[in-house]
Formats: structure tokens, C-alpha cells, sequence
């Protein structure tokens, strides 16, 4: 393991249901993420939520497909900071938050 580095965290809450150019959002966002090089992002289903319109969304029912969805992306603040603007462009509705966290990498190079 490495020793902890200095990183931000962007979390990027969205709706199941949301698009961009044909694909879900969620994953239209991590695949931008993934062609320009950021470390590392996930998204994450949430089975209950709600959002701007206070609308609860819930995996109450089985076939719900507007579930609130989470993705967080990791990399250095500069290159977060420049995702943020292509993420502009890809949000029509929604919230991110940034966080500073401290990354330990652990992987066969590391050691």
C-alpha cells in the first residue's frame, strides 16, 4: 500500500430514468470519465429517494425504473475541476458534491 494521497471525490446524484444521447446518464458519465483518463468511478442504485421536486422515488415496487442513482468519481482536484465542465453540458437536473479525501492505493506496482 501507498502512502495517502491527496484526491477529490465527486458525487453526482442523478435519477435511474435520466439520458444523454440515448444512454443513461450514469453511465454516460462514467464512460466520459473512463475516455478522459480520471482515476476511478462507480455508480451506486439507491432503493429510496427523493430529489429537487421532493418526489419520493422507491424500490417499493419491483419494476421501478426511476431509482435515484450515485456516481462518484476520484482523481486530483485539477482534473475534477475540468470534469466538472464537461459535466455541464451533461446534467439537464441534478447535484454534485466535491469532498477532499485521502487516497491509499493498494495494487501489485505499489508494493
Amino acid at each position: 500500500m501507498t502512502r495517502p494521497e491527496e484526491a477529490v471525490l465527486l458525487r453526482i446524484f442523478v435519477s435511474e430514468s435520466d439520458r444523454y444521447e440515448g444512454r443513461p446518464l450514469y453511465q454516460a458519465i462514467i464512460l466520459e470519465a473512463r475516455n478522459r483518463g480520471l482515476a476511478g468511478a462507480t455508480a451506486f442504485k439507491g432503493f429510496l429517494g427523493y430529489g429537487v421536486h421532493s418526489r419520493i422515488h422507491s424500490a417499493r415496487f419491483i419494476r421501478s425504473e426511476d431509482l435515484p442513482v450515485m456516481v462518484e468519481v476520484v482523481d486530483t482536484q485539477e482534473k475534477i475541476l475540468f470534469f466538472l465542465n464537461v459535466l455541464k453540458g451533461m446534467l439537464a437536473e441534478g447535484l454534485a458534491t466535491l469532498e477532499r479525501v485521502e487516497v491509499i492505493r493498494s495494487s501489485p506496482e505499489a508494493r
